[in-house]
């Protein structure tokens, strides 16, 4: 049992559900719980704005070449529906992995996500792109 307040918890369950759905390749019902005027933003790359523009651009990571998972390292909620993550990316192309870390912010209104936006160093997704390339070339 959680001693966080049910409005929390819930938040942060919604997150994890997001998540969940995104691992699974299944696009739509991660985007049930997104507002339609969702605001997705990374690290320096343009902001996606709106629902079916993040909706496009998560089904172009649908082919099975692609792969997505996460592991939630840390995840916490503010009294006022934020969410924070910690967690370990791992984006996959063909054979290749890549691991990166990444500190997330999700905001909700309503009980669904009208803001994600995730802070991570391109340093660090640069080593683990060169790392995911050694580990599929170099023999085990």
């Amino acid at each position: 049992m959680s001693d966080l307040p049910e409005l929390q918890q819930d938040a942060i369950t919604t997150v994890r559900e997001f998540f969940a759905a995104l691992e699974m390749k299944i696009i739509d019902e991660a985007l049930e719980l997104a507002d339609p005027s969702i605001i997705w933003k990374n690290t320096s790359l343009p902001d996606v704005r709106g629902l079916d523009r993040v909706r496009w651009v998560l089904k172009q990571f649908n082919n099975p070449r692609f792969g997505f998972r996460a592991d939630m390292h840390h995840i916490a909620a503010t009294s006022d529906n934020i969410v924070l993550t910690e967690r370990t990316d791992y984006l996959r192309v063909g054979p290749i992995e890549i691991a990166f870390w990444v500190c997330g912010t999700f905001e909700l209104r309503g009980g669904r996500i009208v803001l994600w936006h995730d802070h991570f160093s391109w340093e660090n997704f640069l080593r683990g792109s060169v790392v995911g390339v050694a580990r599929a070339l170099l023999p085990r």
